[in-house]
Order: structure tokens, then C-alpha cells, then sequence
């Protein structure tokens, strides 16, 4: 039985790659959008989704058959039957667009920060229909929750999907009214609306997804494909100096230590001199494998097992960074970070003590002290040591880690240099780090 999500195709891995991450409240429509524009593309299996659409016929809710390609997909992967595909993708006129974390996990707002996958560019997916849009972008919403949080990641490229727009009869007044509330949230956050695709669609039909919809004569903009090919991939940051947070770490039998991680920065060489923070142990790579294929360098995006001598399986965990022995990545004593507060019942104020996600690694944290609230739009400060912050503030704080961890500007590593604050279960706040007050480091 194939798999209902189809895998690259070899034109695939000749175009360029952009990472995209799927946005928006529940019940607006990602999952129905993503199977769609899967199918759209040639990426879903015909003959399972026939199926799939006959049980949806029967059932009388042929418009979930798109929302269950998807959930088709994620019970394969949960009984192991897609061990290859991990992320689903599609390919555009000019690029290979890999869907990251899809919605609807528990913890998608973290994995959104932290991530092994950064995205490059979002799509927002809000609902036309009445009462899901507003409920959407209101202060519990999701829709603004990850509005919030794809502007506090920097993420620059961004297309607004005004979903359902078959429920609403494809009325220009809704769709405007949509487009001029999501815009006034937008300015808010800091975001150009001029500089934003709006396309309405209608997943479950198809209307402007890949052709233009003879249902929306008074829409005259590309259609959701043609705005997506317009996104440019980042460049890779080869130039910078080798940083790989640690996933995982083995024994192979006749090997030795193998370290598992995505290389964020730099370029890593079979027979590198390398160091392993905090703990501050080094050893030479010997071999470097990605997908059983042996590699004779790793570069910023590839995923890596790395055959290190010298170093031991109880010498380093999950949450480490490799770097090279002569830039060692920065174990911090202490950072300045701004922060976004997404979610509290009550205050933050110092002395506040949450857990920290920053690339791999889970630490225990301390607000020590509250510098600035800041204006959301210009980044300027608006009160000077704030006697405490609550949701939706955005701040400057001083914050110090409870365990030795690696932490980097955002400016020089971005992958190491954001983080998510989590307490009670939820995320807390989104982080860039400003600067970092570097601990001691005895190399051993």
C-alpha cells in the first residue's frame, strides 16, 4: 500500500528548497488547504485518495476529503508505515516547498520556535465564515497567537488564504471586510499589509488555489500556487563559524560515538578537531553520514550522524552544540533577550521561573530582572524597568539559566539565538536573544 502522501520526485530535488509553515485558528481550514494544494501539485496518491473520497461521499461530507489526506497520513506515520516521510512537500513552477510541523500539534507553538526545521515562510489560513474569523483573530485566538509568534521569528515572507469562501458565497464585501481586519492586526505587529498577498480561496472546492476561480471575477491577484513561487529561499550560512545543536546521541558497535543533529551554521569536515558544549569535550570527526550516505562535508540544513573519537556516549546529551575547536560555541552565564509574552493568566514579573527551549536543549530559567517594555511596532522602549509585563507585552529582560547552556545573539545564530519560554504546559513568550555574558569554559 503507498504511502497517500507521495515522496520528492527527482525534478523535486533539483529546485531550490523553502521551508513553509502552515498557520491559523482551528476550524479554518489548514489541513483542508494542505491536502488540497498536495493534490493540486501531483503529491497525493490517486487510488488511496479515491478511496478516501468514496468513505467521505458515503459519510455525506465530501468536503473533509481533502482535511483526511492528511490525517491519513499522520496515522501511517504513527504506525510507522512512512518512515521516509517525515515532512509532506510539494513542488511549485521554480521551488520544492516542504510543509514543516503540520497544525494541530499539541505542541506546535514550540516546535514553531525551536523547531529542527525554521521556517522561511508562512501561510496564514483565516476563515471568511461568520463567527470562525472572528473568533480567530480575537485576544484567545490562535490566528493571532501565530500571527504574533511568525513576527516575533522574523519571518518576513507571508500569504493570507481567506478560507471558506464558498460558504460565503463568494461575496466580495466578506472577503474585504476580512482582508481590512487581518491588515489592521498586521500593522499592529509591525508587518507592511501592502507588501502581503491576500488570495481568497476555497479549499475544499479548489476556487484560486492553483487556477483562477470563475467565481471571483472581482479578484484579479495570482492564485495561491502563483503567490507561493514567488518566495525566495534563504541563502546558507556557510561563511559563519560550525554550530550543530545535538539531537541524539549512540553507540555503534565497531564505530563508537555517533551524534545526531542538524548542522544550523558553517561547514563541518571529516577529520575536524571539534568540541562538544557545555561540557567542554573534544575530538576529531571521523566519519559524517546523512540518509546511509557517507558525506565528506556537512552544510547549514543537512541532518547528520557524526562518528566522533575522543568523545564518549556518557560525555555529551541531547541539547549540546558541536562546534569546532577553535570557535567554541558560547555557554552563557546570562543573556538580555526581548521577549513576546503569548500567554499568561496573570503577570510576569522578576524572579518569574519557567523552562527554556532553545535549539535542542530544555533548561531551567530565571527572570532576573525586567530592563523595558517596548512598542511592538518600533522596538523603542516605553517604560523604563517595568514592575512587571503580562500577554502581549513585549519586553527587554535579563534572564539567567538555572543549568549551563549554549546561547547565541540572534544576529550571529539565529537558530541559536531564539527560544520559547514554557510553564503550566503552554508556551509562555517567544525570544530572540540580544546579548549573551558568556560563562567559563575549560576545554578538557
Amino acid at each position: 500500500m503507498p504511502s497517500i502522501v507521495l515522496p520528492p520526485k527527482p525534478t523535486a530535488l533539483q529546485k531550490p528548497h523553502l521551508n513553509l509553515a502552515v498557520v491559523g485558528h482551528v476550524d479554518n481550514g489548514k489541513s483542508t488547504l494542505v491536502g488540497r494544494v498536495l493534490y493540486e501539485t501531483g503529491y497525493v496518491d490517486e487510488k488511496a485518495f479515491k478511496e478516501i473520497e468514496e468513505m467521505a461521499k458515503k459519510m455525506g461530507k465530501e468536503d473533509f476529503a481533502f482535511a483526511w489526506i492528511l490525517d491519513r497520513f499522520k496515522e501511517e506515520r504513527e504506525r510507522g508505515v512512512t518512515i521516509e516521510a517525515t515532512h509532506v512537500g510539494f513542488e511549485t513552477s521554480k521551488l520544492f516547498i516542504t510543509i514543516i510541523d503540520l497544525p494541530g500539534h499539541r505542541d506546535f507553538v514550540k516546535n514553531m520556535i525551536v523547531g529542527a526545521s525554521q521556517a522561511d515562510a508562512a501561510l496564514f489560513v483565516i476563515s471568511a465564515r461568520p463567527g470562525e474569523f472572528e473568533a480567530a483573530i480575537g485576544p484567545q485566538g490562535q490566528g493571532r497567537e501565530h500571527l504574533f509568534l511568525i513576527r516575533t521569528l522574523g519571518i518576513q515572507q507571508l500569504v493570507v488564504a481567506v478560507n471558506k469562501m464558498d460558504v460565503v458565497n463568494y461575496d466580495q464585501k466578506r472577503y474585504e471586510q476580512v482582508k481590512a481586519e487581518v491588515s489592521k492586526l498586521m500593522k499592529l505587529l509591525g508587518y507592511d499589509p501592502s507588501k502581503i498577498h491576500f488570495v481568497p480561496v476555497s479549499a475544499a472546492k479548489g476556487d484560486n488555489v492553483k487556477s483562477k476561480s470563475p467565481n471571483t471575477p472581482w479578484y484579479n491577484g495570482p492564485t495561491l500556487l502563483e503567490v507561493l513561487d514567488t518566495f525566495q529561499p534563504p541563502p546558507r550560512p556557510t561563511d559563519k563559524p560550525l554550530r550543530m545543536p545535538i539531537q541524539d546521541v549512540f553507540t555503534i558497535t565497531g564505530a563508537g560515538t555517533v551524534v545526531v543533529g542538524r548542522v544550523e551554521t558553517g561547514v563541518l569536515k571529516a577529520g575536524d578537531k571539534v568540541v562538544v558544549v557545555p561540557p567542554a569535550k573534544v575530538g576529531d570527526v571521523r566519519s559524517i553520514e546523512t540518509h546511509h550516505m557517507k558525506l565528506e562535508q556537512a552544510q547549514p540544513g543537512d541532518n547528520v550522524g557524526v562518528n566522533v573519537r575522543g568523545i564518549g556516549k556518557e560525555d555529551v546529551k541531547r541539547g549540546d552544540v558541536l562546534g569546532r575547536a577553535d570557535n567554541i560555541p558560547t555557554v552563557a552565564e546570562e543573556i538580555v533577550a526581548r521577549i513576546v509574552v503569548l500567554w499568561h493568566p496573570t503577570a510576569i514579573g522578576p524572579g518569574y521561573a519557567p523552562v527554556m527551549h532553545i535549539h535542542t536543549a530544555t533548561v531551567p530559567v530565571q527572570i532576573t530582572e525586567l530592563i523595558s517594555k517596548l512598542d511592538p511596532r518600533t522596538g523603542q522602549a516605553v517604560e523604563q524597568k517595568p514592575q512587571f509585563i503580562k500577554q502581549g507585552d513585549v519586553a527587554l529582560v535579563k534572564i539567567k539559566p538555572l543549568k549551563p547552556v549554549v546561547a547565541e545573539k540572534f544576529s550571529d545564530f539565529p537558530a541559536l539565538g531564539r527560544f520559547a519560554l514554557r510553564d503550566m504546559g503552554r508556551t509562555i513568550a517567544a525570544g530572540q536573544i540580544i546579548e549573551v555574558k558568556p560563562a567559563q569554559v575549560q576545554i578538557k
